[in-house]
C-alpha cells in the first residue's frame, strides 16, 4: 500500500477487509483509491461500505453507467446542459464550472424525458470522473477527484418552487451521493444571493457531511471569491469572468467553447400536446403510508413575498397530527401552523397561507404519538405565486399551483 495515503493502522484493516469482502465483484477496479472513496463516504465501516458498493454497483447495471459513453442525448440536452471542464487545479484534478442560472428546469422537463436527464447527468459525471483517474495516474491521488465552481449569478429561485423540477435536483443529489462518493474535491459556490440560502437549506439535507465539508458559498463580490479560487487554480487554468485568463478565440471571457452556458429552452423543443412522454403539468394527489411513530416532512419554497400555500390531505381510519414550520432566510424559524391533531379521517383538511416573504414552508405530518398504527394520507399541497403577477413564468407556476 502507498505510505502517501496516510492511513491508520484500523484504516488499513479496514481496507484489508473491504477489499476481501468484495473480492467477487469482478466489475471493479480494486485500486486503493477507488476503495478508499467508498470507505470514506462510510468512516471506514466496511461492511457498511460494501453494501454501498454493491448496492451502487446493481445501480449502475440498471442505468447501464458503464456503456454510457455510447449513449447519445437529445439534442435540446446538448446544447442546454450547462457545464464543462476548463482546465486543471494546482495538484492536476479537473476543474468543472456550473453555470446554474443556465439550466432551465421547466424547459428541460417538457423538452425531454426524466429518464434522459439522468442519464445525461450519469454521462456528465462518469466524463469527469474518468478524467480524474487519468490526471490521478500522472499526478497522484490529489488530482483523483474534480473541483467544481458554481456559478449561481442571476439564480431563480422560481423554478425550483416548482416541485417536479425539485424533485428532480433532489434525486440526482441523491444519485450523486449514492453512487459517486469522495469524488469531489472543493465546491466553490459563487455569486449565490440571499435567496440561495432558502435552496440550500433544503438541498443540504440530502447531502452527506463529507461532501458539506467541502462546500464553500462565497459572497457575490469578486474580491472576496477571487482569491479563493486562485489559491487552488492557476490564472491560465480558469476562465477570464472568474479572474482567470482563458477566453474564447472572439475574447468572450466566460470561455464558452469549453463550458457551455445552457440557457432559455425555446418552446420548438417542447412535447407537442399528444406526445405521451411530456410530463403532467397538475399535481394530482399524492398517497403515502406514515408508519407508526413516524413522521413526513415536505419542504416547500416560497421563491417571493406573497405567493400562497394551499394544502388538501386526508387520511384513512385514523386522525394524523399536521404543522407547518417556516424558516426565513437568515434561518429563522416561525410556526404559521402549529402542529395539532387533524381529523383528517372523517373529512377532507384543507387550508391556505399567504407567505409574506421568501422562505422554506415546511409542512409536517406527524404520526409519533401512534404507536400501534400505520397512517395512509393523501396529499395535495402546492405554492402557488402572488395572484397579482402577471409574467410568463408565474402563469407557468399557477399551472402548476
Amino acid at each position: 500500500m502507498a505510505p502517501s495515503l496516510n492511513l491508520s493502522d484500523d484504516q488499513r484493516f479496514a481496507l484489508m477487509k473491504f477489499r476481501r469482502n468484495v473480492s467477487d465483484c469482478t466489475q471493479i477496479e480494486k485500486d486503493d483509491l477507488f476503495l478508499l472513496r467508498w470507505l470514506r463516504a462510510r468512516n471506514f465501516n466496511a461492511e457498511a461500505a460494501e453494501k454501498m458498493l454493491r448496492d451502487s454497483l446493481k445501480w449502475r447495471e440498471k442505468w447501464e453507467a458503464d456503456k454510457i459513453g455510447e449513449y447519445e442525448p437529445p439534442e435540446v440536452i446538448q446544447k442546454y446542459y450547462p457545464s464543462g471542464i476548463c482546465g486543471f487545479d494546482k495538484e492536476g484534478a479537473p476543474v468543472i464550472v456550473v453555470p446554474f442560472a443556465g439550466l432551465d428546469m421547466w424547459g428541460m422537463m417538457h423538452s425531454v424525458n426524466k429518464n434522459d436527464f439522468i442519464k445525461m447527468t450519469i454521462k456528465t459525471l462518469e466524463t469527469f470522473l474518468s478524467i480524474a483517474t487519468e490526471q490521478a495516474k500522472k499526478f497522484g491521488q490529489e488530482a483523483s477527484q474534480v473541483v467544481c465552481v458554481m456559478d449561481m449569478e442571476n439564480f431563480n429561485l422560481r423554478q425550483y418552487a416548482w416541485r417536479p423540477a425539485g424533485e428532480v435536483v433532489i434525486a440526482l443529489i441523491q444519485m450523486y451521493e449514492a453512487n459517486y462518493p469522495e469524488i469531489l474535491k472543493a465546491c466553490y459556490i459563487i455569486n449565490a444571493p440571499k435567496v440561495f440560502a432558502i435552496a440550500f437549506s433544503v438541498v443540504k439535507n440530502f447531502l452527506n457531511e463529507y461532501t458539506l465539508r467541502k462546500i464553500q458559498i462565497l459572497k457575490s463580490d469578486p474580491r472576496k471569491w477571487q482569491p479563493e479560487l486562485l489559491k487552488m487554480i492557476e490564472r491560465d487554468q480558469l476562465p477570464a469572468h472568474y479572474g482567470g485568463t482563458l477566453t474564447d478565440p472572439d475574447g468572450n471571457p466566460k470561455y464558452t467553447t469549453k463550458i457551455a452556458q445552457g440557457g432559455k429552452i425555446p418552446k420548438s423543443y417542447y412535447f407537442k400536446k399528444t406526445d405521451k412522454m411530456a410530463p403532467p403539468v397538475n399535481d394530482n394527489f399524492t398517497t403515502v403510508v406514515i408508519k407508526k411513530g413516524d413522521k413526513l416532512s415536505l419542504p416547500y419554497i416560497a421563491p417571493t413575498e406573497k405567493c400562497i400555500l394551499k394544502w388538501e390531505f386526508r387520511s384513512e381510519g385514523h386522525d394524523i397530527k399536521f404543522g407547518i414550520i417556516c424558516k426565513d432566510m437568515d434561518g429563522n424559524e416561525t410556526i404559521p401552523v402549529p402542529i395539532h391533531r387533524v381529523n383528517s379521517h372523517q373529512s377532507e383538511e384543507v387550508g391556505v397561507i399567504t407567505c409574506p416573504a421568501p422562505a422554506t414552508y415546511t409542512l409536517i405530518f406527524d404520526n409519533t404519538y401512534s404507536y400501534l398504527r400505520n397512517k395512509k394520507l393523501h396529499y395535495s399541497i402546492n405554492m402557488a405565486p402572488p395572484i397579482s403577477v402577471k409574467s410568463c413564468d408565474d402563469e407557468i407556476a399557477l399551472q402548476d399551483g
